[in-house]
């Protein structure tokens, strides 16, 4: 299975990999390049559950989670 974040759905993805320096000699390709999203592996207590789950989320759902909470994040997200 391919890393995603558990909240937010964020993935990989394939970019240009071009300067503009590159653009202006015009006969220099440099192909694709994949972009990573910022996964982080992290345990995350919910105290409505009194339970904690690991999770592989990405920065953005791991601030989400500070500002509304485990509970009411996971279960807009679906996990729970």
């Amino acid at each position: 299975m391919a890393k995603e974040c558990a909240v937010t759905q964020k993935s990989s993805i394939n970019g240009g990999g071009y300067s503009n320096r590159t653009r202006a000699t015009q006969f220099n390709p440099t192909g694709m390049r994949r972009r990573y999203a910022n996964l982080q592996k992290k345990k995350v207590y919910i105290p409505e559950l009194k339970k904690s789950m690991s999770l592989t989320l990405s920065t953005k759902a791991i601030k989400t989670i500070q500002k509304k909470g485990a509970y009411a994040t996971l279960k807009e997200a679906g996990i729970i």
